[in-house]
């Protein structure tokens, strides 16, 4: 019998404002529904406007009294998310929670963004830096919180400084890798430079271990046709409650580094479970390949290629 999801209260988050990237399906629609049952008024920015508006219906229809607005949002275009902090910025009103969520994973072949970047270091990384330094004021005004998720896949690899853009050869494992390594890094930088400078702005950093999210699904505009086997493998394992956790259970360390009153800056959260693959949440020691003393490094080569300035 598959094992239940572990439980995680959340605190009463009325008249909070919450941006939660890739929240159209998956984890991050669980983080969004979970979120606006809270209380707080939920910005979902979406690259699918059809699944965006199909995943308000979701929450809706569960929660009537959700408070939520569905914006555009292409974390593969600069100017995308450029437009999006410029409409944020016009309305006026503060940001209290940024959940930077939102990723792709292991194209089969080497793909570049509108910006001209290797996908998954400008979706998963850069896009969210952008949209990070846009929001900055906005967080500031709140004294929010930036949440950023890494994945299970950053324990090991590196950054490969010499060549970002896997321009001279192509491996999509490590190139996720390093997407993921440099999500944790900025987010780290992120936190001692609003400590030492007094930004107000708390940022905190999560894994969702392993379930059978869409990452690994048929994905034909990224060259996959149907799900990977690795998916399918998950998928099983998911389903009889086996090491791995659920969609569900995926998005709770997440939610907990985002609105836990014990969370600091710098905190990482992850599953309990063996392996950090599953169970129920908790914050957790950080890997080796982000306890480097390349965090400053990545904070000005992230601002430098995606064409923003923070602090």
């Amino acid at each position: 019998m598959p094992r239940s999801t572990p439980e995680l209260t959340l605190p009463d988050l009325t008249g909070r404002r919450a941006v939660v990237t890739g929240a159209s399906d998956g984890i991050g629609l669980g983080i969004a529904t979970r979120l606006a049952v809270a209380g707080a008024e939920v910005v979902m920015p979406v690259r699918n406007r059809a699944k965006g508006e199909a995943a308000v219906e979701r929450i809706r229809r569960g929660h009537p009294q959700a408070r939520l607005t569905l914006e555009s949002l292409d974390l593969s275009s600069l100017a995308s998310v450029a437009a999006l902090g410029e409409r944020l910025h016009a309305k006026g009103e503060p940001v209290h929670l940024l959940v930077n969520n939102a990723g792709v994973m292991t194209p089969p072949e080497r793909q570049v963004t509108e910006d001209g970047f290797e996908l998954q270091l400008g979706t998963n990384h850069l896009g969210h830096v952008a949209l990070t330094a846009h929001l900055l004021p906005l967080l500031r005004a709140g004294r929010g919180r930036v949440t950023s998720q890494s994945s299970i896949a950053a324990r090991s690899g590196a950054v490969h400084w010499e060549d970002l853009n896997w321009e001279r050869s192509y491996d999509g494992m490590a190139a996720y890798r390093q997407s993921k390594i440099a999500v944790a890094l900025f987010a780290l930088e992120l936190a001692r430079r609003s400590s030492e400078a007094g930004w107000g702005v708390t940022s905190t950093l999560s894994h969702p271990g392993v379930a059978p999210t869409s990452l690994l699904g048929a994905r034909p505009e990224m060259g996959r046709a149907q799900a990977t086997s690795g998916r399918r493998v998950i998928q099983w394992l998911s389903g009889r409650g086996l090491l791995v956790g659920t969609v569900e259970s995926a998005g709770l360390p997440a939610l907990m580094a985002a609105t836990s009153t014990e969370a600091e800056g710098g905190d990482f959260y992850g599953p309990q479970g063996p392996g950090s693959a599953g169970g129920r949440p908790g914050r957790t020691a950080l890997w080796r390949p982000m306890r480097t003393e390349d965090a400053t490094r990545m904070w000005t080569v992230s601002q430098e290629l995606a064409g923003v300035t923070l602090g």
